[in-house]
């Protein structure tokens, strides 16, 4: 579910609409949830896009400059508070680089230069697996705009060069942004308490598709990125690319190569991802739309990590994406 401004940012001049403000929604959060109840997709895989499948939209949490990465539980479910749900206030990765980080250009180069092997590197197999978690698939924000719901969810998916294979999605514990609005959605009945237990995973087959290859070349990695629309658009397409495919070590190599000539990334240096990993964190500032976009790859193997996006003033998170594990195997899960 794309956010307008995310929207905005991927099509860049192109946008007829670029300058035109965004009105009211046109049915109520209530309708939206009576719709998606009423549906479900069988034949088609959700795709994990970060722009499309990450946490909060703009403005829902809010957060301070510099803190800590860390998750902190507030209103959690006591005997006293039958029913209630725990959740959790998100505060921004912590930067090496906080204030005038440098360009991100030569950083990138010089990682590029001397990544190693991943472990599916020595893999092969039919299917490209690939473990993710995205919080803010979809944000639900109520009529008034004062009370607001993200919603998670984990992914497994084993997909073969056909688009064939298995997708297995778990919901997870919704994210509010405080008590007001979890008192609110629940009252609405648009996220279940956590006292109900995680919900049973969903299993979807998929539909044949065709997989474009993936290449290492310069000049088609420039294509694929979308770096004519600028970095932010490029940040998007990055977490796309290893959303969909295991990514080898040239084709790693490539993107940090071309990210580097992208005009506007800055280097923020060492940092801790949402699951406890050691980093090397890239960002974009883009004013006109007032957000951020972090990128944080492995030191190691130059695999992205996590992708963000973060409003600018004031900080606050907006979406973020983890990419747990890819690998190649031959048995779908």
């Amino acid at each position: 579910m794309f956010g307008a401004q995310r929207t905005r940012t991927l099509l860049g001049p192109a946008d007829p609409a670029r300058n035109a403000a965004v009105g009211p929604p046109l049915v109520s959060a209530r309708e939206l949830i009576d719709r998606a109840d009423g549906t479900e997709t069988v034949t088609g895989r959700r795709r994990v896009h970060p722009t499309r499948r990450l946490v909060l939209t703009a403005g829902t949490l809010a957060v301070a400059v510099g803190a800590v990465a860390v998750l902190q539980p507030f209103g959690a479910a006591t005997p006293d508070t039958p029913g209630s749900a725990t959740g959790t206030v998100l505060v921004p990765v912590a930067y090496q680089f906080d204030a005038d980080p440098p360009a991100a250009g030569p950083q990138l180069r010089m990682l590029a230069d001397k990544i190693k092997d991943a472990a599916y590197d020595h893999q092969s197999g039919r299917y490209m697996y690939h473990h993710t978690k995205v919080w803010g698939d979809p944000v639900m924000t109520s009529a008034d705009g004062r009370h607001h719901v993200a919603f998670a969810d984990e992914t497994k998916v084993w997909q073969a060069a056909d688009g064939t294979g298995n997708q297995i999605t778990t919901q997870l514990e919704p994210q509010y942004p405080d008590q007001e609005s979890r008192d609110y959605w629940q009252r609405e009945g648009a996220a279940q308490p956590a006292a109900t237990g995680t919900p049973a995973p969903r299993i979807i087959p998929l539909s044949p598709e065709e997989l474009r290859p993936l290449s290492a070349d310069p000049s088609e990695l420039r294509e694929r990125l979308k770096v004519e629309y600028g970095a932010g658009a490029a940040s998007k397409e990055v977490g796309t690319l290893y959303g969909r495919y295991v990514v080898p070590r040239a084709t790693r190599a490539a993107v940090l190569r071309v990210l580097a000539d992208v005009p506007g990334l800055r280097w923020r240096g060492q940092v801790t991802d949402r699951a406890g990993r050691n980093g090397v964190a890239v960002t974009f500032d883009d004013r006109e739309h007032d957000q951020q976009s972090l990128l944080v790859f492995d030191p190691r193997t130059g695999e992205l990590l996590a992708h963000e996006l973060l409003t600018l003033s004031p900080v606050r998170i907006s979406s973020y994406q983890v990419f747990l594990d890819a690998a190649r195997t031959n048995q779908p899960g």
